[in-house]
């Protein structure tokens, strides 16, 4: 499963804060994507859902104790190479400066900037999408898809998608992408996964919608029913006078 940051997703950016900062983030984030106050876009409810996910595990400290670890390895050390890079690259900028002032732009200014041009440069990422059944996304596969490289010509790619993957989400395949320069590692292809909806179900969020037909004296006098979700029958009861439309939800069949 793709990892996501639940701190960027509250809307901070980094995971020293405390547990009160966490709750003041929640607030406010759930507050402007509330899908009350964003009934027009859909995509609102989607992130609502994810703050929430996100709040879930980081206000609780044994879980917050276990998703740090993965964080510190996945983000935060991204983070302090992206910093070392920047001071590397500001020291590198003073110190052409401070010789340009003093010593004019010589020769020997000259070949350090062309060993610096050659420093390793890492390839541009691509993005794709492919479409995936619902019960293929449920139970996860491995997937062979057919693509055209950035050299024109068609190679295929052995993709692992996993068990409840969402929608909208994206499998990344470690340099797949366009070529580095300068024996710069290649890029990495990302592929995002759009979950088609069947004949019986219609995915919303991480909910499965169906249709149900009774007739009219089951809703006026109530009823035991049993439907069909993606792993087996699921029984229901049907309320005496149950109205069009009525929504039953059965919180072991999401994916």
């Amino acid at each position: 499963m793709i990892f996501r940051d639940y701190y960027k997703i509250l809307g901070l950016d980094t995971n020293k804060v405390s547990i009160d900062e966490i709750k003041v983030a929640f607030r406010e984030q759930a507050k402007k994507y509330h899908p009350d106050v964003n009934m027009q876009n859909k995509k609102s409810e989607e992130r609502f859902k994810d703050i929430n996910e996100a709040y879930k595990i980081l206000s609780v400290p044994s879980s917050r104790r276990k998703y740090d670890r993965q964080w510190n390895a996945k983000i935060g050390r991204k983070k302090k190479n992206k910093q070392k890079k920047e001071a590397r690259n500001n020291n590198n900028s003073i110190f052409s400066e401070f010789k340009s002032i003093f010593f004019g732009k010589t020769e020997d200014i000259e070949h350090e900037e062309k060993i610096y041009k050659k420093n390793p440069i890492k390839g541009e990422n691509v993005e794709t999408e492919i479409n995936v059944k619902l019960e293929d996304a449920y139970y996860g596969l491995n997937k062979k898809i057919s693509l055209r490289t950035v050299k024109g010509k068609m190679a295929t790619f052995s993709v692992k998608i996993p068990s409840g993957i969402r929608n909208g989400e994206k499998i990344r395949l470690a340099g797949q992408g366009k070529p580095g320069i300068n024996g710069g590692k290649n890029g990495d292809l990302y592929i995002k996964i759009n979950i088609l909806n069947n004949k019986s179900f219609k995915l919303d969020g991480c909910d499965l919608i169906t249709d149900l037909y009774i007739t009219p004296w089951e809703a006026a006098l109530g009823k035991k029913v049993s439907i069909n979700s993606i792993e087996e029958p699921v029984n229901i009861y049907i309320p005496a006078g149950t109205r069009k439309w009525r929504d039953f939800k059965n919180s072991k069949k999401r994916i």
